[in-house]
């Protein structure tokens, strides 16, 4: 019997620990979608843009698939890389006189604890390709032909927020 009851107690630690890890585990996933500053959380998966410390937007990659489609090869590999023009993208929530060519615009990755800071003047011209590009996983990546963001090495994958700034 001695043994029945500890079984019985080590199972129900192990439910006890199971549940607060869950439990721990939900309540971080659900600070994490709602960004400091909004009364209503984000979309799960959805990627905030923050213009100049407030959140006036964000969007989830289905909604892009109204926006035009462009695509370049990429000179590393060779491969097609087809997405959205990231202007097109700010541009949906922003007018062009709230953003100057001197505005800076970082995309990040906090998983992958990376960042990328351009100017408006890089990612209005639409030559240098500054475009979200699905990855094969369903997350957005930045590729540009611009020097900074030209290889796999400097693509900011997993991006999960955008940032506006004036100066």
């Amino acid at each position: 019997m001695k043994r029945n009851i500890r079984i019985l107690i080590a199972v129900i630690a192990i439910l006890i620990v199971s549940g607060l890890v869950l439990g721990v585990d939900w309540l971080q996933r659900r600070q994490a979608a709602q960004p400091i500053g909004t009364s209503t959380p984000l979309p799960p998966g959805s990627v905030p843009v923050v213009f100049n410390g407030q959140v006036i937007a964000a969007f989830l990659p289905t909604d892009l698939e109204k926006l035009e489609l462009v695509s370049f090869i990429d000179e590393e590999e060779g491969k097609t890389q087809d997405g959205w023009l990231l202007r097109d993208i700010l541009l949906l929530y922003l007018d062009p006189e709230q953003l100057q060519d001197s505005t800076r615009i970082t995309v990040s990755s906090s998983s992958r604890d990376k960042s990328a800071t351009l100017t408006w003047a890089e990612v209005k011209e639409a030559k240098n390709m500054v475009m979200f590009d699905l990855s094969n996983r369903g997350s957005l990546k930045l590729v540009s032909l611009l020097p900074q963001l030209k290889t796999r090495n400097y693509w900011i994958q997993d991006a999960d927020k955008i940032e506006i700034t004036n100066p």
